[in-house]
């Protein structure tokens, strides 16, 4: 029996810690009583989120339990991505409805789910630090609202990612709407002074920029260059920082991830890339240590890589190892830069710019250092400034650094000035010198002249062969221009028969008034062709009028058996554009000559035409209805018939032309049964282009 009593007391006492964890997992709260930072650690359930796939559905059944390790209440440094899921029961044992806020802590990525009607988790919010865009307030968004019914019981679910190398605070604590209010006002006050001080800083900054660029302009020096770099890598870093608001960016609010993005980079791009390359060409590396100048230079490289490297790490979502990075190579280039700063201090007194540079960096390494061993953070010693507090150490040594390198150029500035006053005044010296030697210099060069002599005599020589192939070329000139004349002289004679047999024709047929005409004519022909022979080219309107004097008299000689028409564009100046003299006469002679006896025509039909086409070129065209190119020269093989130069003798003035004026005139002649069996006739296509 004993044992039976004994039993069943053992298994009533079993259910008595279950039936406690099932109080402490609920959290009961009066809502109508004032809450101010309520800690709900031991009402915060917690469960690593899962990987692979995953919904917000599956987070019931996950194994939640209580883990107070989760939490801490300062920064925390992360060695890996901490995603953890909180649940939170919560019940209203007030007699209201009321509202209570859950603030956690600044977190990067944050999911806010509240179980609705059906028990399942419905997003209410998704915020963090590296998800809000454009003008969020976004240190707003990180106090979650608890709705809660008099009476009432909910579950709250809280999705919690952070994947910088840096945690904030991660506290969960309840506040009523008034409290809350409260230590928002709180949290702004301690953001005030920090923020002063950045502003401080930056202002600063840009002025010694500005004095840089404007000295850089004035004096282009790549030390210059390099430091201008550093200060502006240094203002994209702080101007980051610059929170009017806890986590909340003043500038490059459209895009938080880039202050992440520059963070570690902006440390190894300022203060181990820009720095090496700065100190290279600052002091003169490669002419004075050469040793310490391959140094710097494979360092400035390694680093160049590093930046890279962790940029692509970052891009990735990977914080942790860019941040491992730079803390190994802070402290594994301690000391190889000690030991190059005891080497410059034993220089000093050889170069004056090794102190500015040796002060400068002494000071940042000594304020670093200072803040480091003086961290109020319960981080472990870390050269991170994002884990370091009070961060005003780190931006006085930053602005000591800053400011002994500006103090640097500008001394060195000044002994660049002096080096070219120096350099001045010793050109000075050495002009006075040149007038001293001038008259030394003036007895060699006579000597010189002397040697000359020989030389002069030898171009003298080649002077003149050269005035030999000039007279040459004039010869040849002159001796194609007599060569134009005596083809002048054989078309004159040629014309001249031609017209007499004409009049010979009349004056046998009795005909003297048309005799008389053409006696009248004809002496107009004889002076203007005694004139257009001492010519070589003329006006278009006297070719015309020369051209239709000639063809009337033919007109009278054919008398009904011949018509002929001359067309010019009307946009041609006639009177301005120039040919060359007697070259279209000897075609149209032909064209007269072989165009009237042609059986399958009654009547002859001349047409000439003078149009301008593109690029100032004048075209002449020659066309008729006779027998055609081909037959008439098919005739002229025949015994008894007349060898016609004309032809010939004008494409031979039109090539010397060509030669002498460099003219390019071009003449085409055309058989028109070539092109049509039916047609038949001569054209002649002369183009003169117009110099």
């Amino acid at each position: 029996m004993k044992r039976f009593v004994i039993f069943g007391l053992l298994f009533c006492c079993s259910f008595i810690p279950l039936s406690r964890a099932a109080a402490q997992d609920t959290l009961s709260i009066d809502f109508s009583h004032p809450v101010n930072g309520v800690d709900i650690r031991s009402h915060t359930w917690t469960s690593p989120a899962p990987s692979g796939q995953f919904t917000p559905e599956d987070v019931i059944s996950l194994p939640f339990r209580a883990d107070s390790s989760t939490f801490h209440s300062r920064k925390k440094a992360l060695r890996r991505v901490n995603n953890v899921w909180l649940r939170i029961n919560l019940r209203n044992s007030g007699p209201v409805d009321s509202l209570l806020y859950l603030f956690t802590g600044w977190h990067d990525d944050v999911s806010f789910y509240s179980t609705n009607t059906a028990g399942k988790p419905a997003l209410l919010m998704h915020t963090g630090l590296m998800i809000d865009r454009g003008d969020v307030e976004r240190w707003n968004h990180f106090a979650f609202p608890l709705h809660v019914r008099a009476g009432e019981t909910r579950t709250f679910y809280l999705h919690v990612r952070n994947s910088f190398y840096r945690e904030n605070e991660f506290l969960p604590v309840l506040y009523d709407p008034i409290h809350y209010a409260e230590f928002r006002h709180v949290q702004t006050d301690q953001y005030k002074g920090e923020v002063l001080v950045i502003q401080m800083l930056i202002g600063m900054l840009l002025v010694l920029l500005s004095i840089t660029v404007i000295n850089y302009a004035q004096l282009p020096d790549r030390s210059s260059m390099y430091f201008a770099a550093y200060l502006l890598g240094l203002i994209v870093f702080f101007t980051l920082r610059l929170e009017t608001k806890p986590f909340q960016l003043s500038f490059f609010h459209f895009c938080p991830m880039f202050k992440y993005y520059w963070d570690i980079p902006a440390l190894l791009f300022c203060f181990y890339l820009m720095y090496m390359l700065f100190g290279n060409m600052f002091l003169s590396l490669r002419e004075r240590y050469p040793l310490m100048e391959k140094i710097y230079r494979y360092g400035a490289i390694i680093t160049g890589i590093l930046i890279l490297a962790c940029i692509t790490l970052i891009a990735m979502g990977n914080f942790q190892v860019p941040a491992a990075i730079y803390t190994w190579t802070y402290f594994f280039t301690l000391i190889p830069f000690g030991i190059s700063f005891i080497a410059l201090a034993g220089r000093t007194r050889h170069h004056p710019l090794i102190r500015f540079f040796l002060f400068g960096s002494i000071s940042l390494y000594l304020f670093t250092i200072w803040a480091f061993l003086n961290n109020t953070e319960p981080v472990a010693f870390t050269p991170l400034p994002e884990l370091v507090g009070p961060y005003n150490i780190l931006v006085l040594g930053v602005l000591l650094q800053a400011l002994f390198f500006a103090a640097g150029l500008s001394y060195r500035n000044k002994l660049v000035h002096q080096e070219k006053t120096k350099t001045q005044e010793m050109l000075i010296k050495q002009l006075n010198k040149n007038k001293e030697l001038q008259r030394k210099l003036n007895e060699q060069l006579e000597e010189l002249v002397k040697e000359q002599t020989t030389e002069i005599l030898r171009k003298k020589m080649e002077l003149e062969e050269q005035r030999k192939l000039q007279l040459e070329i004039e010869y040849s000139k002159k001796l194609a221009e007599i060569e134009l004349k005596a083809i002048r002289a054989q078309i004159n004679p040629h014309f001249i028969f031609n017209c007499l047999n004409s009049i010979q024709l009349f004056v046998m047929q009795r005909d003297y008034e048309h005799a008389q005409r053409y006696l009248s004519d004809f002496s107009y022909l004889i002076r203007k062709t005694l004139d257009f022979s001492r010519r070589n080219f003329i006006t278009l309107a006297d070719e015309i009028t020369y051209l239709n004097t000639y063809l009337g008299l033919e007109k009278m000689r054919f008398e009904q058996k011949m018509s002929y028409e001359i067309m010019t564009d009307p946009s041609i100046a006639t009177a301005e554009l120039e040919v060359p003299a007697m070259l279209l006469q000897p075609y149209v002679e032909n064209a007269v000559k072989h165009g009237m006896i042609n059986e399958d025509h009654s009547s002859g039909l001349l047409l000439i035409r003078f149009n301008m086409l593109a690029g100032d070129m004048l075209e002449c065209v020659i066309e008729d209805n006779g027998i055609g190119i081909e037959r008439s020269r098919a005739l002229r093989t025949l015994p008894g018939h007349h060898q016609s130069q004309g032809m010939e003798i004008s494409l031979n003035r039109a090539e010397l032309l060509n030669k002498m004026y460099n003219t390019g005139i071009q003449i085409e002649i055309i058989d028109k049964s070539k092109k049509q069996a039916n047609d038949s006739g001569t054209v002649i296509r002369v183009l003169i282009p117009q110099l």
